[in-house]
């Protein structure tokens, strides 16, 4: 997601009221059971479902993940032979508020026609929230409107006093508001239409970053949704929650986990620490690489990314000042990230010949920013979003700078 922008002023007076430890009353800091030890937490399990997630910068988790897409494609196809089979991919990224224009998109191609019903739906922060809308089809098309155009900060943080955040607490600001506003959408209706999709051999999948382990984490929400677990809701509500925990401004989420009959804790963030949005596996596109090289029949497949950011620079006087000078520099590695992570899907589409579609907000869209989640901004964008998708120039074919 992008930036958290706490109130400057309101952090100078907490800062200016008690800027020493001493001044502060005794608290208890956040308290955790004991991390997975090195190198095993990929053997760690949530709920002891073997697909549960993947580990994919593992060799083990890339063979895993891409065992489950030629499972998911079977269903999908009802027999034949699966290398054949034409899939519809698309991959929404992170963005905050800025969420509202990939949702504006896929509503107004709802209304256009021709929105494919995708065999793969992924998303990180932001993008987490919006994928299971986005992967049920039209029918959810006013539920994901009202996600981007109603909501306002209250529903999403409630803010901590800076410096007491900063050392008693384990973010500046406490996102239940943002699980109970998950858990208003994502309820059982929505958890069981999820599950007969995964089924019929449709996948959803939502990144996140194990900071104890620093790695990049892919869950599998259909199969945990379709798994009948007794926690398998609230466990698809937490993924979603800590896809979107940016690191610092919000508290990571923490997972139980079994390892060798014993339980330990994993701590994680928002998926943009690793990756702003990602697709399909290595392990897929060296399939059809290898059927490129044996000049057999090569099955059709549409690469469609929404990227929640501009792709331009964003032009900003920085203050010459600390706290100016770490969030512009945080802000441009964000955008950075945003943008190689573009490159890198175009790049593996290109080699792997998979048609690439792009789309972002452009730089017609000049409503100003001014404060977290406000409608003023949301609303704005979501109609941008929906009238590109009318007027039929949102989607580009590569990357501005190729």
């Amino acid at each position: 997601m992008t930036e958290f922008r706490p109130n400057r002023r309101a952090a100078l007076r907490l800062a200016l009221a008690g800027s020493l430890p001493l001044a502060l009353p005794a608290c208890e800091t956040p308290v955790r059971l004991a991390a997975v030890p090195r190198g095993r937490s990929s053997q760690a399990s949530v709920l002891g479902l073997p697909n549960e997630r993947f580990f994919i910068t593992e060799a083990a988790g890339q063979a895993a993940i891409g065992e489950e897409f030629r499972t998911a494609a079977r269903r999908m196809i009802g027999g034949g032979p699966v290398d054949l089979a034409p899939f519809d991919l698309l991959g929404i990224s992170g963005g905050g508020e800025n969420g509202a224009f990939g949702a504006g998109l896929l509503n107004g191609w709802t209304q256009v026609g021709g929105r494919p019903e995708f065999f793969l739906v992924t998303g990180v922060s932001t993008g987490a929230l919006s994928a299971p809308f986005a992967f049920l089809g039209s029918s959810r098309d006013a539920e994901l409107k009202a996600v981007y155009t109603d909501i306002t900060l209250k529903d999403v943080a409630v803010m901590r006093g800076l410096l007491h955040a900063a050392l008693f607490n384990d973010g500046l600001a406490d996102n239940t508001p943002l699980f109970n506003t998950i858990s208003r959408y994502l309820d059982e209706r929505m958890l069981a239409d999820i599950a007969a999709e995964y089924r019929r051999g449709r996948l959803l999948m939502v990144g996140s970053t194990n900071l104890d382990a620093q790695q990049p984490v892919v869950w599998n929400i259909g199969a945990i949704a379709a798994s009948g677990h007794p926690r398998a809701l609230e466990t698809v509500r937490r993924i979603l929650l800590a896809s979107s925990a940016i690191p610092a401004a919000f508290s990571p989420v923490l997972f139980d986990v079994t390892l060798d009959g014993q339980r330990h804790q994993e701590m994680h963030v928002d998926g943009g620490a690793f990756a702003q949005v990602f697709l399909y596996p290595a392990s897929v596109g060296q399939a059809r690489r290898e059927r490129i090289a044996a000049r057999r029949p090569l099955p059709p497949a549409r690469a469609w990314v929404i990227r929640n950011a501009r792709l331009d620079p964003e032009w900003a006087n920085v203050e010459r000042r600390t706290y100016g000078i770490a969030g512009r520099a945080i802000t441009s590695m964000i955008a950075a990230s945003g943008y190689n992570d573009v490159i890198r899907i175009y790049n593996a589409t290109q080699r792997d010949r998979v048609e690439f579609n792009l789309a972002f907000i452009g730089t017609d869209f000049d409503v100003p920013y001014d404060k977290p989640f406000d409608p003023a901004y949301m609303r704005p964008l979501y109609a941008y979003g929906y009238q590109r998708a009318l007027r039929g120039d949102a989607w580009v074919h590569e990357p501005p700078v190729v």
